[in-house]
């Protein structure tokens, strides 16, 4: 940015060389969120997709590298103390909105009122305020005591392209009392959607166990190769409108208030499961290792026949007792694609080596413009964690 300014000013390219490289290091040296400030006059269009993840599912808007579940898995504690272990978590998705409405992933419509996204329109954010220079062709540091008023919502422009409709959380339970709910986020027995009820099932197979399967969550010791099942099956498609049993119940009125008259309304046929996609991670040894190696994604993959009752697929990993180290598994579940809200926050277009050259972004999109594009909903599970047993 700050080169093409220069650039257009005619200066020489070893001045405009070093005013980007001055630019970069202005920009890492500000606070928290800031770093755009330091370009004087910018526009939010300016950024064009700097600083996102480019090849993410529903990506998480200025996503930042190693702060993943992933990574965090990944994580040896070589230095911690005698006995401590390396970090166990199972995975949940959930949201809400600041209308209140929580879980609305079951309908892809009305951007602006089953997300967020009307925070983040155009001209709505403190991205560009009234006593900032007009564009010159030279970063200045930003100032954390300087007149600006709240730097929590920077580029709300920006982020605006990155309200999603919501995920839910899923949990394998006993029965749909709340102490067998707790039971089972307890034990990690639990998973998470982009918005669909897709249902997921991912055991590690041993005679040994419970019935015959630990599930996912479980944290076992095992000698030679583990092998494992997944079991998936789509989620319903959705009719328009609301079923009998509830507009009999709601007047049209509190149902427009509640979910503007679009709620979850499954038909009796289930959306294909396109593909299974295995993530092995394996632990670090020490701290000194690299964790990018460590992280497999997908380290397999299992393509289905799309059959609308589900896909089941059985693998094992013969390389477990080789590594000799704790290694952890979760699987996801991949539906046919559909319409979905914001899939292309930017709409990136001409993109180029160095990313986008010309954005047609959700946040500038008018108000009755869902910014759909086609993109892959899912379910994935909590991690299996394997250690090699002695002996």
């Amino acid at each position: 940015m700050i080169r093409s300014r220069c650039e257009a000013e005619g200066a020489s390219a070893a001045d405009c060389d070093a005013r980007a490289a001055e630019a970069r290091q202005l920009f890492v040296d500000a606070d928290r969120n800031a770093g755009a400030w330091v370009i004087p006059g910018l526009a939010a269009e300016e950024l064009l997709d700097a600083g996102q993840c480019r090849d993410c599912f529903q990506p998480a808007f200025n996503y930042r590298p190693q702060s993943s579940a992933q990574a965090i898995l990944a994580l040896g504690r070589p230095d911690a103390e005698e006995g401590a272990r390396s970090f166990r978590f199972g995975f949940i998705a959930s949201s809400d909105n600041h209308t209140g409405r929580a879980g609305t992933g079951y309908k892809e419509i009305d951007r602006l009122e089953f997300t967020d996204a009307r925070m983040g329109r155009a001209g709505t954010s403190f991205l560009v305020e009234p006593w900032r220079r007009e564009p010159v062709a030279r970063a200045e540091r930003f100032d954390p005591m300087g007149p600006v008023p709240n730097v929590a919502f920077f580029e709300g422009e920006r982020g605006g392209s990155y309200f999603y409709t919501g995920g839910l959380a899923a949990v394998h339970a006993a029965d749909r009392e709340r102490g067998a709910i707790f039971d089972a986020l307890e034990r990690r027995e639990t998973y998470g959607t982009s918005g669909p009820r897709i249902l997921l099932w991912f055991d590690l197979l041993d005679p040994n166990a419970p019935g015959g399967r630990w599930p996912m969550g479980s944290e076992v010791s095992i000698q030679g190769a583990p092998t494992f099942r997944v079991r998936a099956a789509g989620s319903f498609e959705q009719k328009p409108g609301c079923p009998d049993t509830t507009t009999a119940a709601l007047s049209r009125e509190r149902l427009e208030a509640l979910c503007r008259g679009e709620c979850h309304h499954p038909s009796e046929t289930r959306r294909p499961i396109t593909r299974i996609e295995v993530v092995r991670i394996r632990t670090q040894l020490g701290a000194d290792e690299a964790i990018a190696p460590l992280i497999e994604d997908p380290w397999q993959r299992f393509d289905c026949r799309g059959d609308r009752e589900g896909c089941e697929v059985v693998f094992s990993d013969p390389e477990f007792a080789e590594d000799d180290r704790e290694t952890s598994y979760y699987v996801r579940a991949i539906e046919a694609a559909s319409p979905t809200i914001s899939a292309d926050p930017y709409g990136c277009r001409d993109a180029g080596p160095e990313g986008c050259t010309m954005i047609d972004a959700c946040f500038a999109r008018a108000d009755d413009d869902d910014c759909t594009a086609p993109d892959e909903h899912r379910a994935w599970s909590s991690p299996i964690f394997l250690s090699p047993a002695s002996g």
